[in-house]
């Protein structure tokens, strides 16, 4: 019997970042991809009270993002729940209030990044760990090697941040070069950019993996790094946010079938 002929390669189905014709398309677009990572986020036990956040760049408004609203639950947020506040963190949009620790580090981290279309921040539980440790993450795994030198340290610890000094300090740890992609905030948690909010939301996801790989290889033994020149390497090929998106795929099409009322 003969073989099937292969399809053509132009005819496979592929996803790839959308391209938008105008502003309210994209608006649209950045709003239901951040009520989704909420969501996610929320499935994933990375809420913790009224802490944790993510920021989505207006596409018109550059210096106004759109973010969770104060206290509610992940879980139930909806696109129509999301609030527009400008880099005071005054509410120029929308019904609730905003968290003001979330703008006094969000809104500088945008400013000093503008390629930071997204910002997300929360406490999880390994993250938190691997950040009393005061420590990075390690090239140990291939996961682990998409942030080997993309993701610094602040090594301060000085409470709830309310003023902008602080979050002006957190950003500059964060530094101006396109490649460094997460912080790892001491005694605090972990915080994440990226070009879209579905890159910013993986590169945390797995971020806050790869803290948990670290700390139980440590836990069990003394774990082998990889060497430099491949650690580098596994970041090239997995390390931008081209692949973030792709990998978050999955996560966006599983939440969006099955909790299709996020788009409200």
């Amino acid at each position: 019997m003969q073989a099937p002929t292969p399809i053509p390669v132009e005819r496979l189905q592929f996803a790839m970042p959308p391209v938008h014709e105008t502003p309210e398309d994209e608006r649209r677009h950045r709003k239901e991809r951040l009520a989704g990572a909420l969501r996610i986020f929320g499935r994933l036990g990375y809420e913790d009270g009224v802490s944790g956040h993510i920021t989505a760049r207006d596409p018109e408004y550059d210096d106004c993002f759109w973010v969770n609203p104060f206290g509610m639950p992940f879980r139930h947020i909806t696109v129509g729940d999301l609030v527009l506040a400008n880099g005071d963190g005054q509410v120029v949009e929308g019904r609730h209030h905003v968290n003001q620790a979330a703008f006094t580090v969000h809104a500088q981290v945008h400013r000093a990044r503008p390629d930071a279309v997204a910002v997300a921040h929360c406490h999880s539980t390994y993250g938190r760990a691997l950040a009393a440790l005061g420590e990075l993450l390690e090239p140990i795994t291939q996961e682990s090697c998409a942030f080997y030198q993309s993701h610094a340290l602040y090594d301060a610890y000085t409470g709830v941040t309310v003023d902008t000094d602080e979050g002006r300090r957190v950003a500059a740890a964060l530094g101006d070069h396109d490649d460094h992609k997460a912080l790892v905030l001491r005694n605090h948690g972990l915080l994440t950019i990226g070009g879209s909010v579905d890159a910013a939301a993986w590169w945390f996801i797995s971020m806050e993996r790869s803290c948990r790989v670290q700390l139980a290889a440590r836990a069990a033994g003394r774990p082998v790094l990889i060497g430099h020149k491949e650690a580098v390497e596994t970041r090239e090929q997995l390390g931008s946010d081209l692949v973030a998106w792709i990998n978050y795929q999955s996560l966006w099409q599983d939440i969006s079938r099955s909790e299709p009322d996020l788009l409200t």
